[in-house]
């Protein structure tokens, strides 16, 4: 993580009470944080003011319940964080909000809030994908927004929304971090980065697709275009918060909201041959390059064309990540089995490696629910002993998240043209050091891992830029991060020989 203020600022701090202070409004599937920080001498110091959980909530809609998210809770949270940050480090210069992607809230007329947002867990989007693809050709939708297929990309959540109350009353859809930025200031806009992930956008233009809302409105009737905000790059100064709110009026910038996209901005890089592995509840595995990959062979690979920071492209595939271990550690202490994730991982540590493994991309593992058990079946399905015990399991889970992540990185080596010499973990799996051990032994690469707050550091460090504290571009922010974090390296230590083995288990 970067480098932390040993206290908050004060009058009486010195020539650091002058210094410009940023917040970042980073928010997860799990939890959301707030956290400042002020450059000093090249180096980024931040302080988490404010932690918050971020828990769905599911209500019952008829003769189904539906998931949603807890907007108005978030906004409350992310608020009092803000308070705490004003309160604790003074006036703030600018506020940065990034989240998850593909979600969103609808507004009516006045600008009100028509329910909650839907979680993209929800099964509402269960089959329709290939119901757009009757319509919507997915190589035609790929060539325009280069999108890989996740069930829940926000075009499937609207053809599964077309005709109800909801979107035929809204005038107007924001994503998450754009909706809370709206009640943060009155503005409506939306940000690009979280906008590629919508399947609306044109990847090439990094503008709406007409092509695309054209023919989703000849189909369903429901002309989305009329909703879509402004689209702003990363680093624009958008507008300032409500002086009602008490906060003073900080700038808020639209930094790549979506959290992936700030995240890869702070990947402390110095080789322009390297990969990234943004390692959370997802793992987002791929390279950064100039352009977007719009071929056949990439859509068929599912890998996305995601936009980045400084008109940049993320090249990537998501990978399902520790969302399956955090899911079993929920099941497993809703028995009362009382298990922590370090006492867990330093047992799985003992455990024999790559004796089992399974497709951490199926689509069992996505939704809630006993997650053991899924991982269980996966292996009998494949004719592997199954895991017995939480340790075999945990071990079965990182093995085979490192086994996808070579997969996807080679992958991504082959349709880009790129060679990759360096792998870099950044996000909560960073700390995990079994996994980082593994995935340097799985890509036969070497892997730097941190930082593990990467994406707090890549919002912080895109408003320093906006105000001038930082000089534009992103050699220069991650100059920053590199003087600021501390890193480690893994080598690989095991023969290829197993993986490839372990690989061919997974094949039909």
């Amino acid at each position: 993580m970067a480098r932390s203020t040993s206290s908050p600022s004060s009058p009486d701090d010195g020539p650091r009470a002058a210094q410009s202070t940023f917040a970042a409004v980073d928010l997860g599937a799990s939890g959301g944080r707030v956290i400042t920080g002020q450059l000093h001498d090249g180096q980024l110091h931040t302080t988490e003011v404010a932690r918050f959980p971020n828990e769905p909530v599911t209500v019952p809609a008829g003769e189904r319940t539906v998931l949603h998210w807890d907007a108005l809770r978030l906004y409350a949270e992310v608020l009092d964080g803000l308070k705490v940050a004003t309160r604790e480090h003074g006036p703030l210069t600018s506020v940065g909000i990034d989240s998850w992607a593909v979600d969103y809230g609808l507004l009516d007329d006045d600008g009100s809030l028509l329910g909650n947002p839907v979680h993209y867990r929800d099964g509402r989007t269960d089959g329709v994908p290939e119901e757009v693809f009757a319509h919507l050709p997915a190589d035609w939708l790929y060539a325009r927004n280069g999108l890989q297929v996740l069930p829940f990309n926000t075009i499937f959540q609207l053809a599964a929304a077309a005709g109800s109350v909801h979107l035929e009353a809204a005038r107007r859809l924001l994503l998450m971090p754009d909706l809370l930025g709206h009640w943060l200031t009155g503005v409506t806009l939306t940000e690009v980065t979280n906008a590629s992930t919508t399947g609306l956008l044109d990847v090439t233009t990094r503008t709406w697709s007409a092509d695309i809302l054209d023919r989703f409105a000849q189909t369903y009737g429901t002309d989305v275009a009329r909703l879509l905000p402004p689209l702003v790059e990363p680093g624009t100064a958008v507008g300032r918060l409500r002086p009602s709110l008490g906060l003073g009026e900080p700038a808020l910038v639209a930094v790549g909201s979506h959290d992936t996209a700030s995240a890869v901005a702070a990947v402390p890089a110095r080789s322009p041959e390297f990969a990234y592995i943004s390692s959370g509840t997802w793992s987002l595995v791929g390279l950064e390059l100039d352009a977007p990959v719009l071929t056949e062979a990439g859509r068929k690979a599912n890998f996305t064309n995601e936009l980045g920071v400084g008109g940049t492209v993320r090249y990537l595939r998501n990978v399902m990540g520790l969302w399956v271990l955090q899911e079993c550690l929920r099941s497993w202490n809703e028995e009362g089995r009382d298990i922590d994730l370090p006492g867990l991982l330093a047992a799985t540590r003992a455990e024999p490696a790559l004796t089992c493994v399974v497709d951490i991309d199926d689509p069992a593992f996505l939704p809630p629910g006993d997650m053991p058990a899924r991982v269980v079946r996966a292996a009998q399905r494949t004719g592997q002993p199954p895991p017995q015990t939480p340790p075999a399991l945990a071990r079965c889970i990182l093995d085979s998240l490192a086994l996808a992540y070579r997969r996807a990185l080679r992958q991504a080596a082959e349709l880009s043209g790129r060679r990759v010499d360096v792998v870099h973990i950044v996000g909560g799996g960073s700390r995990n050091e079994l996994l980082c051990q593994l995935t340097a032994d799985a890509t036969g690469l070497p892997v730097i891992a941190g930082p593990a707050e990467g994406t707090a550091t890549g919002n912080l460090l895109i408003q320093a830029q906006a105000s001038g504290a930082l000089p534009q571009g992103l050699d220069a922010l991650r100059e920053v991060v590199a003087a600021s974090t501390t890193t480690r390296r893994y080598d690989p230590q095991a023969s290829q020989d197993l993986w490839n083995e372990a690989e061919s288990r997974l094949r039909p």
